[in-house]
C-alpha cells in the first residue's frame, strides 16, 4: 500500500507518502510555523489555521513530488482528526476527505497520539509488545501500555500542563525564545558543553509530582517554582533552566521506569515532541539499559509532528479492514484506548 499522510493537528502543516508495509517513507515534508507564532509565545490557533489553509496543498504537491508519486499511485488517506486545535484539524480532515471522495480512496482518521507511537515503529518496525509508552509533547503527557497494534490502556496522564507546555511557560518566565523546550536545553547545557552553564543544583525546585501511587503528572506547580525563583532572582536563568529541565526529566523516568517494571514491559517507547530533549534520551537510555529492557526512540525528524507517523498509524488500520466515512470530523479531545469515530471495519473503498 501507498498511503499520503496528513497532519494538521496543532502548527505544523506535514504530509508524507509511505509505502506499508515495507514501512519505506518516500517523503515527508513538515511546514513549521514557529516564526510566526514566536511574537506571541505560543501558538494563536486562528493564525494557525488560516497558515494550515494557506500551506495544505503546496505541503502535500511537495510531497507528492518528493515522493515520485501522483494521486492515481495512492491507496489510501489517513488524516489527524484529533485531538489537537478543532480549526488547525478541520483544515486537514476537509482536505482528505476531498481526495478521498475525488479518487475513490480509503479514508483513515487517525489519533494524533497513536501517531506518536507509530513514529517508533517507522525506525524499528519489529518492536516487541507489550510496551510501555511515554507521549510526552507540547499537548500531551500521557504514559500507557501497548498491549497489541490498536490496544492501549491508559496508566497516567498529566493533570494540569503538559511537559513541552510547561518549557514554554518556563522558558518564557526566563526571557528566552519560543518554543522553550529547545531553548531550555540549550541555557541548562552541560558544562562540559557549553562554558557558564547552569547547575541543576544551584536553584532548589520541587520534583513534580512524585507521588509512587500515581502513574499521573502534574508540571503546574514546577512551572509556578521557576515563575518564583525568576521573579526573586534566586539563581541565574540558566541555572534554573537547568534545575527545571532536571527535574522534568527525572520524573519523567522514574515513572517510566516504574511503570515498566510492574506491568512485565518488553519494551519502552519514548515519543512525541520532547522526546527530543537530550537529557530525557540519555537518562531513559540509562535507566532502561540497567533494567534490561530495550528502548526504542524515534530520531529527532520524528519527535515533533509529523504526517509520516499519521500514515503508518492510518496503513496499519487499514492492514487491519478499518476505514472512516465521510462523516468523519475533527475532535479537540479523543481517547486513545476507545475507536476513532466514525470508522468500522469494512466500508466502502471511498470511505462510505
Amino acid at each position: 500500500m501507498r498511503i499520503l499522510g496528513i497532519e494538521t493537528s496543532c502548527d505544523e502543516t506535514a504530509a508524507a507518502v509511505l509505502d506499508w508495509p515495507l514501512v519505506r517513507v518516500r517523503s515527508s515534508v513538515v511546514a513549521s510555523q514557529v516564526d510566526l507564532h514566536a511574537r506571541y509565545g505560543g501558538v494563536v490557533p486562528e493564525l494557525a489555521s488560516r497558515r494550515h489553509l494557506e500551506r495544505l496543498g503546496p505541503v502535500i504537491d511537495e510531497a507528492l513530488d518528493r515522493a515520485a508519486t501522483s494521486l492515481q499511485e495512492l491507496d489510501a488517506i489517513a488524516v489527524t482528526c484529533g485531538p489537537g486545535l478543532v480549526g488547525a484539524l478541520t483544515v486537514g480532515v476537509a482536505a482528505a476527505k476531498s481526495l478521498s471522495l475525488a479518487l475513490a480512496l480509503p479514508l483513515i482518521g487517525v489519533n494524533h497520539v497513536e501517531g506518536h507511537i507509530y513514529a517508533a515503529f517507522l525506525d524499528h518496525p519489529d518492536i516487541v509488545l507489550p510496551a510501555v509508552v511515554l507521549i510526552v509533547s507540547g499537548a500531551h503527557t500521557d504514559l500507557l501500555v501497548m498491549h497489541g497494534r490498536g490496544a492501549y490502556e491508559m496508566l497516567g496522564r498529566t493533570r494540569d500542563d503538559a511537559a513541552g507546555e510547561a518549557f514554554d511557560k518556563a522558558a518564557r518566565a526566563l526571557g528566552f525564545a519560543y518554543p522553550g523546550g529547545p531553548a531550555i536545553e540549550q541555557a541548562a547545557r552541560l558544562p562540559r558543553a557549553s562554558r557558564g552553564a547552569g547547575r541543576t543544583d544551584a536553584v532548589a525546585l520541587p520534583l513534580p509530582f512524585p507521588d509512587e501511587a500515581s502513574f499521573d503528572f502534574s508540571f503546574s506547580g514546577l512551572k509556578t517554582a521557576v515563575l518564583r525563583a525568576a521573579g526573586r532572582s534566586a539563581g541565574s536563568p540558566a541555572d534554573i533552566a537547568a534545575a527545571f529541565q532536571d527535574a522534568v526529566t527525572r520524573v519523567l523516568v522514574d515513572k517510566t521506569m516504574r511503570a515498566a517494571r510492574t506491568r512485565g514491559a518488553r519494551t519502552i517507547i519514548v515519543t512525541g515532541g520532547v522526546a527530543a530533549n537530550a537529557l530525557l534520551r540519555s537518562r531513559m537510555a540509562e535507566a532502561a539499559g540497567r533494567a534490561g529492557i530495550p528502548l526504542h526512540v524515534p530520531p529527532l525528524a520524528l519527535c515533533t509532528d509529523n504526517a509520516a507517523m499519521i500514515a503508518a498509524a492510518g496503513a496499519d488500520h487499514l492492514s487491519r479492514g478499518e476505514c472512516s466515512s465521510l462523516r468523519l470530523g475533527a475532535y479537540a479531545d479523543m481517547d486513545i484506548t476507545a475507536p476513532i469515530p466514525e470508522t468500522q471495519v469494512g466500508v466502502p473503498r471511498n470511505g462510505g
